[in-house]
């Protein structure tokens, strides 16, 4: 995660690098930058009605190039950068969808219940025409559509008794403001009542009611009233402006922040005294003032600062963000980290995007879990300081220079998104070229697996792991029966061999106890035959990937008390083995320790060293595979079920698919319930 996390942020900074190269490249071939400042003089009419288009000002009543080039300065100064984004938005003529409502419960859920945005819905009257023709509707969705207003049409045809409840009984336009100024409040109906239907007429109706909402202030008397009042706004932006109203960006910008940010519009038309404002930092209009509680900020000084609705957007989010601004941030910033595991993960073309998909679900799923303590957290009160602690540090670090090539860049690549993907995938090829360099050394084979071998290789993990899966070998207690019958009775289900047989890994075998065969009192190394040099320097070459802390682990356990035969007890009368012990199935003596099965028979002083057997192992001196008795120095292999054989023996057994116990029959890759040795009783005396 963290390596991905890296790649990333390595990404954002090529970004960043990125987009300075470009501003360098537009300064060579042009000569400005796009902070620089226009004069509307040298602009033409068309450009001219294209920059008031995008702010939202009205001039259907300018049909001079002055009068407009005098409204266009009025509004606030003009960048190259704000120039350059009108004529491409005007350019692209892009499709814009409205929304064609159903009945009741789609219009409230839509229209009623929004309580942060503006809608614009034509009604159609049963067996009535609509109010505005496709042509002219088309137009108008596509003028509102630039700042943010939704559009839908409504026929009546769908839903009659709720339009002849509502009183639509003919065609007309309703309009969807909140009422009040508070995040999340009322929503009030406004119903066209103009005799014009154009579009600039229905235009100026929307933006006169959409300015209706912002506090006006028409004298130095009342902006010092306001200006050091304090309320409940901790962010105030102030457009000082010799206009009529707010241009139309400004004011659906209020509905938008509603609850967060307070829009005062100060109308200095006919102001004779403007000494207050040079008081409060105010030295020409248009003016666009942010503030808060660490100060004044002057919008436009930055980069990135242009006067339209998409630029201020981003900046007031950034100083004042909601959560869920947060979280979709997040969401962005976890599905592109989660996309680096297409090109760090190496092999097949299958592989990647597996791994891909549990990725992008695994990193999801935790970014909704963590969210979730996050929601209920923010919701205690005791938290309100902490809330404001950060929203002030917020503002203070997007308010920097950097952070204003931050939101410049990011609204440059949101714009031209082919760029944005073309940099990811270039850099996420790069990733990939180091990453199988640095591995081909490593693991060849997993960089050069097609994709047949893998999902051959994972379908048969999948088979093992669903018809055997592999128990630990850990000790853990058990307290449940199910871990004894039910498993040896289906593994007995299995014979004869009329079902298929799963595939089952040997890589359990590792896992199973080894350890030498010891005599006391035996010969030493030097005077053992050839044969069993030979078989056990075979032994210790098979048994190189053992661990040495689990055959450590094996021989410093506890040995168990062992109970040898009284003196009235039968020998076996077979022949003796190389330490004087021997198996006898056939004539078992009657008081054996419950841990052995088989007796044995000692001469002198060699007897088997039950010390050096691990606990859980039960004794005896022969191994039923190859029917051969345990000679002194020979390697044995312990089974779960507590029986033992050579460990050669047992390994050609187990590697030939007979994944169970020759004696019990007992699966080998299954742990089994550890025996408890009886302890004989204190006050029990020897009979």
């Amino acid at each position: 995660m963290w390596l991905k996390l890296c790649f990333l942020l390595l990404y954002f900074l090529l970004l960043f690098v990125l987009a300075r190269v470009f501003e360098a490249v537009v300064w060579y071939e042009t000569g400005f930058f796009a902070t620089q400042l226009v004069d509307p003089v040298a602009l033409s009419f068309r450009k001219l009605r294209t920059i008031l288009e995008c702010r939202g000002l009205g001039h259907s009543g300018l049909p001079e190039k002055k009068d407009v080039r005098e409204l266009v300065e009025k509004s606030g100064d003009l960048m190259e950068g704000e120039l350059y984004s009108a004529l491409k938005e005007e350019e692209a003529s892009e499709s814009v969808s409205s929304t064609n409502f159903s009945g009741e419960m789609h219009f409230y859920e839509l229209v009623e219940d929004t309580k942060d945005g503006i809608w614009l819905v034509q009604v159609i009257a049963n067996d009535r025409s609509p109010l505005v023709g496709k042509v002219h509707w088309e137009k108008m969705v596509k003028k509102v559509s630039r700042f943010g207003i939704r559009t839908g049409t409504f026929n009546c045809s769908s839903d009659p008794r709720y339009c002849r409840r509502r009183g639509w009984l003919k065609s007309t336009l309703i309009m969807s403001v909140p009422q009040t100024s508070t995040s999340k409040g009322k929503v009030m109906l406004k119903e066209y009542s103009g005799r014009k239907i154009e579009v600039e007429h229905i235009f100026k109706w929307i933006t006169a009611h959409a300015a209706s909402r912002i506090k006006t202030i028409y004298n130095s008397e009342h902006l010092r009233e306001e200006w050091n009042k304090s309320d409940q706004y901790r962010v105030k932006i102030y457009l000082f402006a010799n206009l009529d109203q707010p241009p139309a960006f400004f004011s659906a910008l209020s509905v938008k922040f509603t609850g967060r940010v307070e829009f005062i519009f100060v109308n200095v038309e006919n102001w004779d005294n403007k000494s207050y404002m040079a008081e409060i930092g105010v030295y020409k209009t248009p003016s666009y003032i942010l503030r808060t509680p660490e100060g004044i900020y002057r919008y436009g000084n930055n980069t990135g600062e242009f006067i339209s609705l998409r630029a201020m957007d981003s900046f007031l989010r950034s100083l004042q963000p909601e959560v869920n601004d947060l979280f979709v941030l997040s969401l962005v910033l976890v599905n592109l980290m989660a996309w680096m595991d297409l090109f760090i993960t190496q092999g097949a073309t299958i592989k990647r995007f597996v791994v891909l998909i549990s990725t992008l679900g695994t990193y999801n799923s935790l970014l909704i879990i963590s969210w979730l303590p996050v929601l209920g957290f923010l919701q205690l009160p005791y938290l309100d300081s902490f809330y404001e602690y950060s929203l002030k540090l917020f503002r203070y670090s997007n308010t920097t220079t950097l952070a204003s090539w931050v939101r410049a860049d990011w609204m440059f690549y949101s714009s031209h998104p082919a760029l944005f993907l073309s940099t990811y995938l270039g850099h996420g090829l790069l990733i990939d070229y180091f990453e199988k360099k640095r591995r081909r050394h490593n693991n060849a084979d997993e960089v050069n697996a097609n994709n047949l071998e893998w999902l051959s290789s994972l379908w048969d993990w999948y088979t093992s792991y669903l018809f055997h899966p592999i128990a630990s070998f850990q000790h853990f207690p058990f307290d449940s029966d199910w871990d004894e019958d039910p498993d040896l009775f289906l593994e007995r289900l299995a014979f004869p061999d009329l079902w298929l047989h799963p595939l089952i890994p040997t890589d359990y075998i590792k896992n199973l106890p080894i350890w030498r065969f010891k005599c006391l009192g035996g010969h030493p190394d030097e005077e053992l035959p050839e044969s069993s040099q030979d078989s056990e320097s075979d032994s210790e070459s098979e048994t190189r990937e053992v661990s040495s802390s689990e055959r450590e682990g094996s021989e410093d356990d506890e040995p168990n008390t062992f109970h040898g035969p009284s003196a009235g007890e039968r020998r076996c009368r077979a022949q003796p083995c190389s330490c004087a012990s021997q198996y006898c199935p056939s004539e078992p003596y009657e008081g054996k320790a419950a841990r052995s099965y088989g007796s044995y028979s000692t001469t002198g002083d060699t007897e088997p060293d039950w010390a050096a057997w691990p606990p859980e192992m039960l004794h005896c001196t022969e191994c039923v595979v190859c029917l051969e008795n345990f000679q002194h120095g020979c390697l044995l292999m312990g089974l779960p079920c507590g029986h033992v054989f050579h460990q050669n023996c047992i390994v050609m057994w187990l590697a030939g698919g007979r994944h169970c116990c020759p004696v019990c029959r007992w699966a080998s890759y299954k742990k089994k319930q550890p025996y408890t040795h009886p302890q004989p009783l204190a006050h029990d005396s020897p009979s």
